[in-house]
């Protein structure tokens, strides 16, 4: 990492042309990824990547470079180089860093380099031979095992000067059933904030078992029918919805800019009374939990919504100047290549005061989305279409005969509304999130809950 002379140099260099406001990031990261298909070792990756971010802020306008060379020359040249895109008045100020002890929330046990490649290489061969043995119409098995390790260093003209380190691990399950004629597929992507010991802990057998159980199930499964029901959609992944269709709309890169639903809409009721939205960077070695920000912000937990009225958004430093707010801990980026932005972390939809069970009872028909897959959305209107990975119909009260094909066909905002029951089973599921800052890591959640209408579009007819 750079020395803190070198730092204020940098930082009064950046300033030197009329910017009121400089950042300096620098990171370095190991990352390891193994692929195993079949119970074989089909590739494995290792790598570091090194680099420095310079960032400006003139009012609300921004500029950003990054470069690999941290040389004292090359620093400042490129900090010139930025600097000349926001030419004004110069105004000088005494920089005094002042350096940040983080209180480390996520307590890292293995290091990268503590754990030989035939541990990893066996625990994987336990979950494909897991799956292998799940059921005949098992045809092929694949597991991914990716592991990073991020040190980061955040200063600025505000004074901010903070160190974190980040240990990713996650391991990716897939299982595929056939039958001669067609395919289907089952999987799981667990993930934590944690070094390797995620995976000794990690029950292999249960993620091993149920993607392959996804797999068979699906495999002999009938055509969904398609039309306007109660969908009752369970908990973990399932919050894949809110995450896409509502959770960017409450990001002020968006809110700030009025290209949002949700713009000058706080104090208003978004959602039936019996929703709170959630999003929480503090949560113990959660996979999409940070100490401090790409900002050097420290992270928060976020009431978005409360009992259906809007609360807060997330908020990054640019952003928050353009809205008049503070920060709230929610700039993030993928790496140095990128500027932060407003982005999500833990996000999810908190527990309500029903029981799973009487969720399904209370459903006279429907469908119960037990497992959610991809699907686009427009994140102005937030107009959604997201696939059922496992799905079954719903009959007088009781979870019936399994579908396959269906989609989810609605709008984010108007959804918060059609919530009318919320289960007490809240569960986290881990997935990557791609915006304007790259793709970060990021949890989604909910209880299984009922959405008293939406369209589902399915493979026919019934």
């Amino acid at each position: 990492m750079l020395n803190e002379a070198l730092i204020k140099d940098v930082l009064d260099e950046a300033m030197s042309l009329g910017a009121d406001f400089a950042e300096i990031y620098v990171e370095q990261t190991e990352s390891q990824s193994i692929d195993m298909v079949g119970g074989k070792v089909d590739k494995a990756n290792r790598g570091q990547d090194y680099g420095v971010g310079i960032r400006l802020f003139q009012g609300t306008n921004s500029v950003y470079g990054y470069t690999n060379d941290s040389s004292r020359e090359n620093l400042l040249k490129t900090a010139r180089e930025i600097a000349s895109a926001l030419v004004g008045e110069v105004i000088r100020k005494p920089l005094n860093l002042v350096r940040q002890n983080i209180i480390n929330q996520h307590i890292i046990q293995t290091d990268l380099s503590e754990m030989p490649a035939s541990r990893r290489v066996e625990k994987m061969r336990q979950v494909s031979d897991t799956i292998k043995h799940y059921h005949e119409s098992i045809s092929q098995s694949a597991v991914a095992l990716s592991e990073k390790k991020q040190h980061v260093l955040i200063a600025n003209t505000e004074g901010t000067l903070v160190e974190d380190t980040r240990v990713y691990t996650r391991l990716f399950i897939r299982a595929v059933a056939s039958n001669g004629k067609e395919m289907q597929t089952g999987a799981h992507g667990p993930g934590a904030l944690q070094g390797f010991e995620f995976i000794e802990n990690l029950d292999l057998d249960f993620y091993a078992n149920d993607a392959a159980r996804q797999a068979v199930t699906m495999l002999n499964a009938g055509p969904c029918p398609s039309g306007k029901m109660p969908v009752v959609i369970d908990n973990g992944f399932g919050g894949v919805i809110f995450h896409e269709a509502c959770g960017h709309g409450l990001e002020a890169s968006s809110v700030a800019k009025g290209l949002s639903v949700f713009a000058n809409k706080l104090g208003e009721q978004v959602a039936n009374p019996i929703v709170t939205a959630i999003d929480d960077g503090t949560i113990p070695n959660a996979w999409g939990s940070l100490n401090v920000d790409d900002e050097g912000t420290p992270t928060q937990r976020k009431v978005l919504i409360e009992n259906g009225i809007l609360k807060s958004y997330m908020i990054d430093k640019l952003n928050g100047r353009r809205m008049k707010m503070a920060s709230t801990g929610s700039g993030r980026r993928q790496n140095y290549r990128f500027a932060p932005t407003s982005r999500m972390t833990n996000t999810f939809i908190a527990e309500g005061p029903n029981t799973s069970d009487e969720i399904i009872a209370n459903t006279e028909y429907g469908l119960y989305a037990k497992s959610m897959g991809g699907g686009s959305v427009n994140p102005g209107t937030g107009d959604f279409n997201f696939a059922v990975n496992e799905g079954y119909i719903i009959r007088n009260g009781k979870i019936a005969e399994p579908v396959r094909g269906a989609t989810l066909i609605g709008n984010g905002p108007a959804i918060l509304h059609q919530i009318d029951m919320v289960g007490e089973n809240l569960a986290r599921a881990q997935g990557m999130c791609g915006a304007a800052s790259g793709s970060i890591p990021t949890d989604v959640g909910q209880p299984a809950l009922r959405v008293k209408e939406i369209t589902v579009g399915g493979a026919k007819g019934e």
